[in-house]
């Protein structure tokens, strides 16, 4: 001390203070952020195309993880700016009940898991972004509903493409009558699952590719002719006899008969390399989006007569790269917790196509959900 000058120990005071206030500071910074605070649960591929939209949105932020990693959970908080003591696991993630900077949940884990979890978050007071399909059964999803509104929080399922331009420019072209009485449907997606994958047990998965792409024509179908399905008809078939397949099922179509007398005729796949597209025939045109239902890059592309009988024609790509579609999702969901309105996809919305894919199998003679 002898050798510190009366400036230099003033100095150093001052830092001294300067450091003590920081945490206040950095604390003070946190709750000016009027952004809504979205905890991750699950730290999987999907997570990822959430994580990076918080970073394009104006309305939400991450603010707290949940994953069985801790390594990898630390890794992503420092990225994201996520303090260490809001990484949970999954044994003690109800400890965010007490975390004042997380309002809402974004559930990313595989499909058997998102009841749990689900529960678990309404009941810390969270509001709950879930993934689709929303859960393995009829009963887990009443069960979801039932306790979000016991918690008096919101309860919204991921169905990004209700959010996404060209979908939403394809339903106004039907309701507007532009391809004239609609009549048929046909939607598909499919790709090949790798031996080890999560999604063809039973146990994680709760059923095939029916539940994890078959669910997008399926859900395509309905807000296309915007009415419920009535009749279902459906089979099922394994060609790959390698062991991927012992637990679900590896292709699946089926034809659901609407109200109306519109046809909608879907496959799904886990063998087959088969892009999803929907296409829908009316009595004056036709329109189509192939690919349908991947994170960028869709296209929609329609043929009509107009009123004065004139032919028009639709080609159009969307611009946008991921993860914005991720970004008008969370955005949506923001807004509703803000304005307290129920979202465009609430957990109704998850529990019809719960109800249909269980009629699907019962129809092809597989008995579960």
């Amino acid at each position: 001390m002898d050798n510190v000058t009366r400036r230099e120990f003033t100095k150093l005071g001052a830092l001294g203070l300067a450091a003590q206030a920081m945490p206040a500071a950095v604390a003070q910074a946190q709750q000016a952020d009027a952004r809504t605070g979205y905890a991750v649960i699950g730290l999987g591929r999907i997570a990822d195309h959430f994580l990076r939209a918080t970073r394009d949105s104006k309305t939400s932020r991450v603010t707290g993880l949940v994953s069985g990693h801790r390594d990898k959970a630390l890794r992503i908080a420092a990225e994201y700016g996520v303090p260490e003591s809001a990484v949970y696991s999954y044994e003690d993630m109800d400890r965010m009940k007490d975390n004042q900077q997380i309002q809402a949940v974004y559930v990313a884990l595989p499909n058997s898991m998102h009841a749990e979890y689900t529960l678990r978050s309404a009941k810390a007071g969270k509001h709950v972004l879930c993934e689709k399909p929303m859960a393995i059964s009829v009963a887990e999803c009443e069960a979801m509903i039932g306790a979000c509104k016991a918690a008096n929080v919101k309860l919204m399922i991921a169905y990004r493409c209700q959010y996404d331009p060209l979908h939403l420019k394809a339903i106004q072209l039907i309701r507007d009558g532009n391809i004239g009485t609609l009549n048929v449907i046909q939607g598909a997606f499919g790709g090949p699952q790798p031996v080890g994958e999560w999604r063809i047990t039973k146990k994680l998965g709760g059923g095939g590719s029916l539940m994890d792409l078959g669910i997008y024509p399926l859900n395509a179908s309905r807000y296309l002719a915007g009415e419920e399905p009535v009749e279902f008809k459906a089979f099922t078939s394994t060609n790959d006899h390698d062991g991927r397949f012992n637990e679900v099922e590896e292709n699946i179509t089926w034809t659901m008969r609407f109200p109306s007398g519109v046809l909608a005729n879907c496959t799904s796949s886990y063998g087959a390399h088969m892009p999803g597209y929907f296409k829908v025939a009316g009595s004056k045109g036709w329109i189509e989006m192939a690919p349908a239902y991947n994170y960028d890059g869709m296209r929609l592309r329609a043929s009509y007569r107009n009123a004065d009988g004139h032919s028009e024609e639709i080609d159009e790509t969307s611009p946008d790269k991921d993860p914005i579609e991720f970004v008008r999702q969370m955005d949506h969901f923001t807004t509703c917790i803000r304005q307290n309105q129920t979202p465009h996809t609430p957990g109704e919305e998850g529990l019809r196509d719960m109800e249909h894919m269980k009629a699907i199998y019962k129809s092809a003679g597989i008995d579960i959900l």
